[in-house]
């Protein structure tokens, strides 16, 4: 486990806790942008009469948009602060929203949900907000990012839940501008809290003892460069988003294709993600003891069982708990990525190397929802989707297993205990 900082000089104050509730509201309102996706995949295709993995596409625009917009926010915030990444970010989610509502074909929505709503707009909304959270922090620093962080899960609790009933009602292009009406409204405002910049913290120095220069830690025969340790940690979470993103993207039509209503899959959506808004605060507090790494190790091997419980459910109530059980899981596993990068990389590195290792779960996000919606359309059933996610699972657990073993090598240089 990481030796925890010198409590005498922290630099932890009680504004850092207005920064933690104003970044909360902002992904908050942020995330509602990618539920809205979520819970109009069918209608959408239902309405034009596209496959499924044209909405599906869609979603998987807007995460990728997300991920590569996120180093450039990160990059712009270092230089200038969050505030004014936040206030574009703002504009660009809820009015890339309202373009995409009025979008003709499949190419034009696709586009407006990957340049504008994503590479523009939801991507100052994670990693640079997360980034931002722990020069705020240094003796809760767990608890502080699982409590940004959540506001990404508590999204999905209360977005589906306002989206589902208003599309039914009044169509999904009134719902959409509806929706981009309140984030612009919401976020600009939100944006003023960031107009403190952070406390300057001490050097804490890298996890990685015997620092080479720039490329990687030594330690007797072996050498082990932080890129590949940034590498093992991309991997990772690729593998772990691809599982994650199956369900979630798709829980809505997978109960509709059971015989469901959309409003009983909307609501299983809200479980979902209420459960993994109070994983991320429990997993918060878990993680200020026994590290980034392991918390990911134990929520990745909890996600690969309940991911697996989906194939073999099919009633109403059975699916409920299901889909609690799969976000009481998986909910702290994200947040604790961002807690190892800053236990494995030197401070001055966190903001970029952050940006890069949540572009990769962004993307892994992205494939999960384009290939459940792609596999349903080979196979007609979502079964050989969730078989294929938990094969991701896999992979995740094996780089963070290998991850594990080399910071326990007396061989390199990867001490952080």
């Amino acid at each position: 486990m990481p030796e925890g900082p010198d409590h005498s000089r922290s630099v932890e104050t009680s504004y850092g806790w207005v920064v933690v509730a104003a970044s909360l509201g902002y992904l908050v309102i942020a995330y509602g942008s990618s539920h809205l996706i979520i819970v109009s995949l069918k209608p959408i295709a239902d309405a034009f009469g596209w496959p499924r993995w044209v909405p599906s596409l869609a979603y998987a625009a807007l995460m990728v948009g997300t991920g590569v917009g996120g180093i450039v926010m990160g990059f712009w915030a270092d230089k200038v602060s969050i505030r004014w990444p936040a206030t574009v970010g703002g504009v660009m989610t809820g009015g890339g929203i309202i373009i995409a509502s009025f979008a003709p074909d499949k190419w034009s929505l696709i586009a407006s949900c990957g340049l504008l709503v994503g590479l523009l707009g939801t991507s100052t909304a994670f990693s640079p907000m997360l980034a931002n959270i722990t020069r705020w922090f240094d003796r809760r620093r767990g608890m502080a990012i699982a409590l940004v962080a959540s506001g990404q899960a508590l999204a999905g609790a209360v977005w589906p839940l306002i989206f589902e009933p208003q599309i039914a009602e009044i169509g999904w292009r009134e719902t959409w501008r509806d929706y981009g009406m309140v984030a612009i409204v919401v976020m600009l405002p939100i944006s003023l809290a960031f107009r403190r910049s952070a406390p300057r913290q001490l050097e804490e120095g890298p996890a990685l003892a015997s620092v080479g220069g720039s490329h990687g830690a030594q330690s007797g025969r072996l050498m082990v460069p932080y890129n590949l340790v940034l590498a093992l940690l991309s991997l990772a979470i690729v593998g772990c988003c691809v599982a994650m993103a199956m369900p979630m993207v798709h829980l809505v039509a997978y109960c509709s294709d059971l015989g469901f209503s959309s409003s009983t899959g909307a609501r299983m959506l809200s479980l979902l993600l209420f459960c993994s808004a109070v994983s991320r605060l429990l997993f918060g507090l878990v993680s200020d003891r026994i590290g980034g790494l392991h918390t990911i190790l134990f929520g990745a091997a909890a996600q690969a069982i309940a991911l697996g419980l989906f194939t073999l459910v099919g009633t109403e109530s059975s699916l409920y708990m299901v889909s609690g059980l799969f976000g009481l899981v998986f909910g702290g596993i994200v947040p604790a990525y961002a807690l190892a990068v800053r236990e494995l990389f030197p401070a001055r590195d966190t903001g970029w190397r952050m940006g890069v290792v949540f572009l990769f779960g962004t993307v892994g996000m992205a494939l999960g929802g384009f290939l459940g919606g792609w596999i349903f359309d080979l196979a007609g059933h979502y079964h050989m989707a969730f078989l294929v996610g938990i094969a991701f699972n896999v992979v995740n657990l094996i780089a963070i297993i290998i991850l594990l073993w080399l910071k326990g090598s007396r061989l390199v240089a990867l001490v952080m205990s």
